[in-house]
């Protein structure tokens, strides 16, 4: 039977219920046809995933030669060449001590394994009493329970709150909206101290990791970190031994214009997640990268992991990965975001900053974010109510760019969105989408 008495052909329980959609039809480079020949330039590589473009002839034969070849073994009775060759390449661009790699399937999974993950590492060094997780309001770790738990993202959460684990939050370091009502530099990072505080709020010795995307993602709109944030936060959570978890699902894998984005901040995570641009958007794949002596802790002690998945550490998304690893090497993509970010953050400036309505351009590298507000003097909201971030983003949708929507940056107001392209877009592409955000922005206003 048709599932269409609810206004919506087919049988599947869509993403987004309040009508049907385009039927994409092909996809190459940066281009996304739909089945009525229309095209639009994808300039936010889906949810910030799609890093070396679509349709990837290379990408699409290393899976099928893999499927051929050998299309899975379980993790726990064989390992296998791409597997172990992904493990090496990602060593090889990893911060300095992170040379152990977890592979899995999306990035909630990864962020649930490293969350389990050093919990055991406390428990193989002793310390079983060092059991809470902090994380951050306005940050976004995925939708399961326990990546929910973490995520401080409140419309995700309230729907399912009986049901989410006990995770403490600390403010973003969002100095726009600073939750302390200070300026930088005068702030003493506030933010930063925020951690210490929790800690020894909850007991100095009862905390086991403080998680954090490195750079905010789609829940603000591509915050970069103020400068030391993140020393300081090395340093607290060095000096109560608890283990920093860095969440690079959506900015790590050069999107920021370096292999990880830690590396803008000159902090090594004890911890790092992965995922998104990792199987170059055409296969689940996300990875939990930890330091090796966290990884000596627990082969030296239980000898075992806790931990486990049917498609965890699968031979064709591995090989799939291994690919587009090779891709942005050989291409020098990551070199080419950075150099290419810089340029459309200035473009962006340079017809958007005087724009009465656009509070902030920011970001790093091909991860850039523009907030919209209703009076730039004081930063107030336009209202949830009026679906500002939808209706651009539809009125963007219409003229051919495909961008990512933001909202709820202000308590439950406030409108973004995220602009973050494949790494092979060209200048003509940054002008087209520039000014194509600009027209949309000028016609959703006029319409109020």
């Amino acid at each position: 039977m048709s599932g269409s008495m609810g206004g919506i052909p087919g049988n599947v329980f869509p993403r987004r219920l309040d009508g049907p959609l385009p039927v994409a039809a092909g996809a190459e480079g940066l281009w996304i046809e739909d089945e009525n020949g229309r095209r639009y330039l994808d300039a936010s590589g889906g949810p910030v995933l799609v890093n070396i473009g679509h349709g990837r002839e290379e990408l699409a034969r290393a899976v099928a030669d893999q499927i051929l070849q050998c299309d899975y073994v379980h993790p726990t009775m064989f390992t296998a060449p791409p597997v172990e060759g992904l493990a090496r390449a990602l060593a090889s661009h990893a911060p300095e001590g992170i040379g152990r790699f977890y592979f899995l399937s999306g990035g909630g999974e990864a962020v649930e394994t490293a969350i389990k993950l050093a919990r055991q590492i406390h428990l193989e060094c002793g310390r079983p009493q060092q059991s809470q997780l902090i994380a951050r309001w306005k940050s976004y770790h995925g939708l399961t329970l326990g990546a929910l738990g973490a995520t401080g993202r409140t419309a995700f959460r309230v729907p399912f709150a009986p049901m989410i684990p006990e995770v403490i939050h600390i403010p973003a370091p969002y100095c726009l909206r600073c939750s302390f009502g200070l300026t930088r530099p005068g702030c003493g990072l506030r933010c930063a101290l925020a951690l210490e505080e929790t800690v020894q709020n909850l007991g100095p010795d009862t905390v086991s990791a403080f998680l954090a995307e490195t750079v905010s993602g789609a829940t603000i709109a591509a915050v970069p970190p103020p400068p030391g944030y993140f020393q300081k936060i090395r340093d607290i959570c060095d000096h109560y031994g608890i283990l920093l978890i860095l969440d690079e699902v959506l900015c790590g894998f050069g999107r920021t214009g370096r292999w990880f984005a830690s590396e803008h901040y000159g902090v090594v995570p004890d911890i790092v997640t992965m995922g998104k641009g990792l199987g170059g958007g055409a296969i689940a794949l996300s990875a939990v990268g930890v330091q090796e002596k966290h990884f000596e802790a627990i082969r030296t002690g239980s000898g075992s992991f806790a931990h486990g998945g049917t498609f965890s550490h699968h031979n064709v998304a591995a090989a799939a990965g291994l690919t587009v690893t090779r891709i942005m090497e050989r291409e020098r993509l990551v070199e080419r975001a950075a150099r290419m970010g810089e340029l459309l953050h200035a473009k962006l400036r340079q017809r958007l900053a005087d724009h009465p309505n656009v509070a902030d351009i920011r970001g790093v590298g091909l991860l850039l974010g523009i907030e919209f507000v209703k009076d730039r003097s004081t930063l107030q909201p336009f209202p949830r109510s009026g679906k500002l971030t939808e209706r651009l983003w539809q009125s963007i949708f219409q003229r051919g760019v495909v961008l990512y929507k933001s909202t709820g940056l202000a308590g439950i107001d406030g409108d973004a969105l995220v602009i973050a392209p494949p790494y092979i877009v060209e200048e003509e592409h940054l002008d087209l989408i520039v000014e194509t955000l600009a027209g949309g922005l000028d016609e959703t206003l006029t319409r109020g």
